[in-house]
């Protein structure tokens, strides 16, 4: 039995044991692999926190997230109907501008008319004016014509004018 060389690796193992032992060896390996233990479960604890943390950032981001699009989607709304408002006061106030345009080309155009047509009947009294009393100096002769002449032209301008 002591001829085999696993004996001796057994008798040195258990050797290695005991002066392990007597030296409390086993309390260190068991004091640093508790430490190590320790100090897992308190970095498994922060990443917990950590992770709980993040995830109410999170939460806090998405909600902020979702609040700014629905701010901009009233923004944008709110654009498109002030587009809308303005765009329907810009239509109105075109409408009403060519309408006053309008009205005053039509009063312009009136008084032309009436100022054209006080003109040709300006112009077609002078000449009755005229054709009256060359028709009658040629007809009537004398003082007597003269004043009757006279008379009646200035009352046929007074009416035609």
């Amino acid at each position: 039995m002591f001829a085999q060389p696993e004996t001796w690796v057994a008798i040195a193992f258990i050797i290695l044991l005991v002066l392990f032992a007597y030296l409390g060896i086993h309390k260190t390996v068991l004091t640093a692999l508790d430490h190590r233990a320790e100090r897992i479960k308190a970095e498994l604890d922060d990443a917990r926190r950590l992770k709980e943390e993040a995830a109410k950032l999170l939460g806090e981001y998405q909600t902020r997230r979702a609040s700014a699009e629905r701010e901009a989607e009233e923004i944008v709304a709110n654009a498109k109907a002030e587009a809308e408002r303005i765009a329907t006061e810009a239509k109105a106030k075109m409408e009403d501008f060519v309408a006053r345009r309008t009205k005053t080309a039509e009063g312009k155009i009136a008084l032309a008319e009436a100022q054209a047509l006080a003109d040709v009947r300006a112009a077609a009294a002078n000449a009755a004016v005229e054709a009256a009393s060359t028709i009658l100096s040629q007809s009537v002769k004398g003082s007597v014509a003269d004043d009757l002449l006279t008379k009646g032209i200035a009352e046929v301008r007074a009416k035609l004018n």
